[in-house]
């Protein structure tokens, strides 16, 4: 018998990106914003839009012109600080979920195919948070084994809306059946 894949995941020390909606729904909007009007620092990579809309106690979602949300940028150690959190420093991955959000359409498990593609990596060609100014960084690429690992685990694809009930019951739901 096949030991079951085993994939051992590092945190990244890097700014935690939440939206508005996340922010309020798990309570965080208000303190985040008392910190604020208090003079505490934000990440350098928060727009000036997003600290400008907690400043003015407005939750409403913002975009950039390429339809990505932006978003408050936590410092690693405020999330810890700040809410509560203490950062894992390790931990293994045991099944994957494949979420989408569409908010006009009721939450439900999908049957999508959905695996693990190359554009679930992270790399200097994807994420601007940190760019590559100098041209110094290669270009990280995962190995062909992590990706056979990761799609050896159970997974399951679902639609997600705005109803937070309604998300997380169908969450519940996924995750009984890839454990």
């Amino acid at each position: 018998m096949t030991a079951p894949p085993r994939c051992r995941v590092l945190p990244w020390p890097s700014a935690a990106a939440i939206g508005f909606g996340l922010l309020d729904a798990v309570g965080w909007y208000q303190p985040v914003r008392e910190r604020l009007q208090a003079g505490e620092e934000m990440h350098p990579t928060q727009h000036q839009r997003v600290t400008d809309a907690l400043l003015a106690g407005d939750r409403t979602p913002l975009w950039k012109s390429n339809g990505k949300e932006l978003k408050h940028q936590f410092f690693p150690d405020q999330l810890h600080d700040w809410m509560g959190l203490v950062p894992a420093t390790e931990g293994k991955a045991a099944a994957l979920l494949f979420p989408t959000v569409t908010p006009d359409r009721e939450p439900t498990l999908t049957d999508s195919g959905r695996t693990v593609e190359p554009g679930d990596f992270f790399s200097a060609a994807t994420q601007d948070r940190y760019p590559d100014v100098f041209g110094l960084l290669p270009e990280p690429r995962p190995t062909d084994d992590l990706r056979a690992r990761l799609t050896q685990l159970p997974h399951q694809a679902l639609t997600l809306n705005h109803d937070s009930a309604a998300s997380t019951t169908v969450l519940e739901r996924a995750v009984s059946l890839v454990l």
